[in-house]
């Protein structure tokens, strides 16, 4: 690829922000923010900033595999149209399944979409975003009829209220965060978030409402209730716009006063009271919710309740007033849009006898898929018990992500023939393929995603395939072509797909589904390549009409479910979550050294009494356990929690620790109507774990080692990785992981230190340090050692002459400043402010994901040390 800037769209989160890379050599790149962009206008996060380390080679899927043999791309695409073929022959359509992802671009979850519930003949296809976001889908259709997300991100520009509803903004979409926070700044908005934890998304705001999980119906009834008592129900909107149940009003009217709400969500009714009236006397409202509201066992009634308040007070259609549900995935709306999830069939259409017949005729389709299929944790109990016998994976890892994974490994193993299309070499789920299909990643791809906000974006090419990697697309579409179907999948380029895609959106379309892309559907290759970012749709519902069979939206009765106390075997409530500068299951994130220094281990956050009850001390190792399943987890003492509510990330996989496998963790318990999984409140317990002995050990180069312990994390760091460790018996036998070459030790068996050193050409190959009862060093300067030129024995030392004092935990990537820097220039600079910490520092000045962390320490150092800011 030539060294010209591509602009090009990010791969992580739903915003969809714009960026512009600039190849620097055959695998790197320079990446900025594009900001012509209507996403995020040149703004990026950590993630974004960092996409340049992620590039590389280490750890690729580069040629198709066939067990542990490389194969030819001919031979491993004739061997899965044969066993999918020969499976359904056997065993019927129903028998094979795909399981997809948000990774994906339109153009490949199109092609596989049409594959399964157009030639296949079974709708057995699903995706990671059923884990996501399918409760919004499944709401947003039972109020509006079309899974139309109502929003953009203008609306926060415009709003004088933005309530943040189970969405931990400032980590997870730091982009929308900065935009909100800029809002703030400019007209005055207020800021409300509604979070079990209080999370950096909370620092700032008006009002932090830190409810009860699981209690979200409630406090929306609560204030719907709130709403028709103040005369703030909009009753000619509702009489003209929207249709209700007999028995709604009544519902809201009985048992939802302000006392009552506010014991069920364990608030105190000031607080609550606080709320409602500030949104009774704001009509341009926003209310953002994620994932705090989508997974959960109630989610769809989670997601009606929020948009029946929305829908009754007006507030939606106008400038600066919606339910905008923001997604976790960077075309996760795009799968919804082509119908890659097993509850919907293609271009916003369900499986009603005229649809199925209209898309038929449209694909000229043999074998169409008449019902819906299985969703996720239905597909994976199917395949466990063997009814499913063929399953393709593609762009995600279920073996980590999914709830109950112990049981979707045991399903995995169980499946007579699993194809696994990734990048990425060895995952969790591809150790059990039989067969692995090399994939494109990004920078190699070339499609496009749509955002929250409906706004389609292309994503383009910069890198060259490596190896014989092969977009999504065109390994569907080669498959499809091996099974038969030769002129059906007779795609030669990205940009045919998208124009029968365009097409199949309008085809028979009279207005009645308002995704609708037959502006888009005859353009030539070369307007493709050159589209810019727009959004479909307009501002939906600004005249009233919704995509119904009376033109009406819908509000939904709700109820609120009762919510389990503390049970006697699982006193604690789990809920689980995102880190801010890592993603899904660290296969891209994982590489990049700065990205991994935020948060180096898997950490469960517990609320300070509930650890001195437990015995735990900051640091300890706990053990959580539930009914699925157990891990190990370091522990991070948390004034954010609620007592007797733990939180732990998403992110580890065995190919990175030995513990923090919180996806063994969660119920396999879903939402009735969306089967979206509750991965928020499942039942839990935490015991200390004692260790005799604590250390780490630091290599050079990327090759990964197994240390023999209980407790072994990976981290990335520049030149090589970070391994912290913890666990009992003779330490020594880690010294096998350390390569060949000179040694130097110093080794005290009476205080139980060891420290190695492993010198090869001068410079350090390895480094491990472990003791019993002393303290360990920084490990920042020895990182350092890794690309020095020359070390001597000295390395012991873990400092240089005249080293810096410990810089303390990474809190800004970007200019690599650690919290005890961050504390100092406080104290000794008297800074008042997140600018002056920037100004001093450089902290926040970059990507701007650190300045709510920046906020919460400079808020601490003044109650600490409150003369420093007079």
């Amino acid at each position: 690829m030539s060294d010209v800037a591509i602009r090009t769209t990010c791969a992580y989160c739903g915003v969809g922000c714009g960026i512009v890379a600039t190849p620097t050599g055959s695998r790197s790149v320079d990446i900025r923010g594009d900001a012509s962009h209507p996403a995020n206008a040149g703004r990026l996060c950590s993630k974004g900033t960092h996409l340049g380390e992620t590039v590389g080679l280490t750890g690729r899927l580069l040629h198709p595999m066939i067990g542990k043999r490389r194969s030819s791309w001919d031979k491993a695409l004739d061997l899965v149209a044969k066993r999918f073929r020969e499976t359904i022959d056997r065993h019927g359509p129903d028998s094979v399944a795909f399981y997809v992802s948000g990774q994906l671009l339109t153009e490949d979850y199109y092609v596989a979409n049409k594959l399964m519930k157009g030639f296949i003949g079974s709708a057995n296809i699903d995706t990671n975003s059923r884990l996501c976001m399918s409760s919004a889908v499944a709401g947003h259709n039972r109020a509006f009829g079309e899974d139309v997300v109502p929003a953009s991100y203008a609306d926060l520009d415009e709003a004088d209220l933005i309530v943040l509803v189970g969405s931990n903004t400032a980590w997870c979409h730091p982009i929308v965060y900065q935009r909100i926070q800029a809002a703030r700044g400019a007209r005055g908005t207020k800021l409300v978030v509604i979070d079990p934890r209080r999370t950096e998304t909370c620092e700032g705001a008006d009002l932090h409402l830190a409810v009860k999980p699981g209690t979200d119906v409630a406090l929306m009834t609560g204030l719907l209730a709130w709403c028709d008592a103040q005369g703030i129900v909009d009753r000619a909107f509702l009489a003209d716009h929207v249709t209700a149940p007999d028995d709604f009003w009544d519902h809201v009217r009985t048992g939802h006063d302000l006392w009552t709400t506010a014991k069920t969500c364990d608030v105190a009714p000031a607080q609550l009271q606080q709320f409602y009236e500030l949104f009774a006397a704001t009509p341009r409202t926003v209310t953002l919710f994620s994932q705090g509201i989508n997974q959960s066992i109630r989610g769809t009634d989670q997601v009606n309740a929020i948009i029946n308040v929305h829908l009754a007070t007006g507030r939606i259609g106008k400038p600066g007033a919606a339910p905008f549900s923001i997604t976790g995935q960077p075309n996760a709306m795009g799968g919804r849009e082509v119908g890659g999830l097993a509850s919907t069939l293609a271009a916003h259409m369900d499986f009603a006898p005229d649809n199925v017949a209209r898309v038929g005729r449209f694909w000229a389709a043999p074998h169409m898929a008449t019902k819906p299929g299985l969703k996720a944790v239905d597909l994976f109990r199917a395949i466990d018990e063997g009814r499913i016998k063929a399953l393709w994976v593609m762009a995600t890892n279920p073996a980590v992500s999914l709830p109950d994974a112990g049981r979707v490994r045991a399903a995995l193993v169980a499946c007579p023939f699993v194809v696994v299309s990734d990048i990425i070499a060895d995952t969790d789920t591809s150790v059990h393929a039989h067969i692995r299909l090399p994939a494109a990643g990004w920078g190699e791809k070339d499609g496009t995603v749509t955002n929250s906000d409906r706004t389609i974006s292309r994503q383009r090419p910069f890198l060259s395939l490596p190896g014989e990697a092969r977009p999504d697309w065109w390994i569907v579409k080669e498959v499809a072509r091996r099974m038969g179907w030769k002129s059906a999948f007779s795609y030669d380029r990205p940009a045919d797909i998208w124009r029968e895609h365009a097409r199949l959106t309008a085809y028979r379309n009279n207005g009645s589904r308002l995704l609708d892309l037959r502006a888009w559907a005859a353009i030539g290759n070369d307007a493709y390549d050159a589209m810019m970012p727009f959004r479909w749709g307009g501002t939906p519902f600004a005249d009233g009409r919704f995509p119904t069979v009376d033109g009406k939206a819908r509000l939904v009765l709700t109820r609120q479910m009762d919510v389990q106390g503390p049970l006697r075997d699982w006193p604690m409530t789990l809920n689980t979550g995102r880190y801010r500068d890592q993603w899904h299951t660290m296969t891209r994130t994982g590489l990049a050294p700065k990205l991994a220094r935020h948060r180096e281990e898997p950490l469960v956050e517990i609320h300070a009494d509930d650890a001195q009850a437990l015995g735990l001390a900051d640091r300890d190792l706990a053990r959580v356990s539930t009914a699925q399943g157990a891990s190990l987890f370091r522990v991070a003492i948390s004034d954010g929690q609620r007592v007797g509510e733990i939180f732990a990330p998403i992110h580890w996989t065995d190919q990175i620790s030995n513990g923090g496998r919180t996806g063994l963790l969660p119920r396999p318990l879903v939402d009735p109507h969306s089967g979206q999984p509750g991965f928020k409140s499942t039942p839990a317990r935490v015991e200390k774990v004692a260790t005799e002995w604590r250390g780490f050990l630091i290599l050079r180069g990327h090759d990964p080692v197994q240390p023999p312990c209980l407790w072994s994390t990976r981290v990335t760091v520049a030149g090589g990785a970070l391994y912290e460790l913890a666990g009992n018996g003779d330490a020594a036998r880690l010294e096998a992981c350390l390569p060949r070459g000179d040694r130097v030790e110093a080794i005290d068996t009476t205080r139980g230190s060891r420290r190695v050193a492993i010198l090869r050409d001068g410079r350090l190959a390895g480094v491990l340090f472990v003791t019993r009862t002393g303290l360990l060093p920084s490990r920042d300067w020895l990182i350092g050692q890794l690309e020095a030129a020359a070390v001597g024995a000295t390395v012991l030392a873990a400092r240089g002459p005249g080293s810096q004092p410990d810089k303390g935990a990474t809190i800004c990537i970007c200019f690599d400043i650690g919290l005890n820097q961050i504390v100092t220039a406080i104290r000794d600079q008297n800074l008042v402010d997140v600018p002056a910490i920037g100004a001093a520092l450089g902290a926040g000045t970059n990507c701007g994901s650190c300045r709510p962390a920046l906020a919460k320490i400079l808020d601490q150092a003044r109650q600490e040390t409150p003369h420093a800011a007079e």
